[in-house]
């Protein structure tokens, strides 16, 4: 999905990124993880009864229907014992500023609590990573992105709460795999920790070029300052979707819709003169620019 948010004041622009989606799972329904490379490992000690499930009762999902979402409890280990429940993606090809996202949450406040935990972990070997063998291990998913309560206190958030993680350090684009990993010690049904959590909307998004960048790359308009007509042409065989004229208020005053053409012809004889901006959509992305009316 691609997001645009435009403010305008006087003749300036300011324009947020859009994002490419590297990776999206809404765990609507996750017996289809596995077939989509997904990797569960319950290495709790010791193991119990039940690993990763489908979200159910006490509470729905962040998005979509009630049960949309991916959840873990206390069962991942028998008696008392501690629980290490992974969560793997498959291998995907990351960059530094790639933004790894989800949401997350616990059960509602209640008379006794039962602190959870839980590991965002990174492999930079992708398809190869060594996966954890024991409840101590952590394979190849040295880098801890994110830890949520690691202190086992009453800091697990009771309402879904978004989680981000910016991708750092790597020295090019590189195969790297993405874990969750249900981390409690003293856990289980006769333990002091560990409740039920569950997971949703989980992404990974790439910030592209800003808009103005993408537009000087991509487009080129003709003739500007304009009297009455303007051309736009694509380059880099891109294929034009719409063109919008917004005036400094950023309402739209003229929008012409194209079907995957590489140039298009727009009238704005009726427009009076003055500074506009131009919003161009296409199949590689969203580009704006500048233009002055005569």
């Amino acid at each position: 999905m691609k997001k645009l948010l435009l403010s305008f004041a006087l003749i300036l622009v300011s324009i947020t990124s859009n994002a490419q989606v590297i990776a999206s799972q809404g765990f609507d329904d996750i017996t289809t993880l596995s077939g989509a490379g997904w990797t569960i490992l319950n290495l709790s000690s010791p193991t119990g009864s039940t690993s990763w499930f489908q979200g159910s009762t006490p509470f729905a999902a962040y998005s979509g229907a009630a049960t949309s979402y991916i959840g873990v409890n206390y069962n991942s280990t028998a008696g008392t014992g501690v629980i290490s429940n992974w969560l793997i993606t498959p291998s995907l090809s990351l960059q530094n500023g790639d933004v790894i996202s989800f949401y997350t949450r616990t059960t509602n406040v209640g008379a006794n609590l039962y602190p959870d935990s839980l590991e965002l972990r990174l492999s930079t070997n992708g398809a190869f990573s060594s996966d954890p063998n024991n409840v101590s291990s952590v394979g190849d998913y040295t880098n801890l992105a994110i830890a949520v309560n690691p202190d086992l206190l009453d800091d697990y958030p009771h309402t879904w709460t978004l989680y981000s993680y910016t991708i750092s350090g790597l020295t090019g684009p590189t195969d790297c795999k993405i874990a969750f990993r249900y981390y409690v010690t003293d856990g289980g049904p006769s333990g002091n920790n560990s409740d039920y959590i569950g997971i949703d909307s989980f992404s990974v998004n790439r910030p592209l070029a800003s808009t103005q960048s993408f537009f000087a790359s991509n487009f080129s308009i003709q003739p500007n300052p304009v009297n009455d007509v303007f051309n736009i042409t694509a380059k880099n065989g891109i294929s034009l979707e719409k063109v919008q004229v917004m005036d400094i208020n950023g309402r739209i005053v003229n929008e012409t819709s194209i079907s995957g053409s590489e140039t298009a012809q727009i009238n704005i004889s009726d427009l009076t003169a003055g500074v506009y901006f131009v919003k161009v959509q296409s199949d590689l992305g969203v580009g704006t620019s500048k233009i002055i009316k005569k």
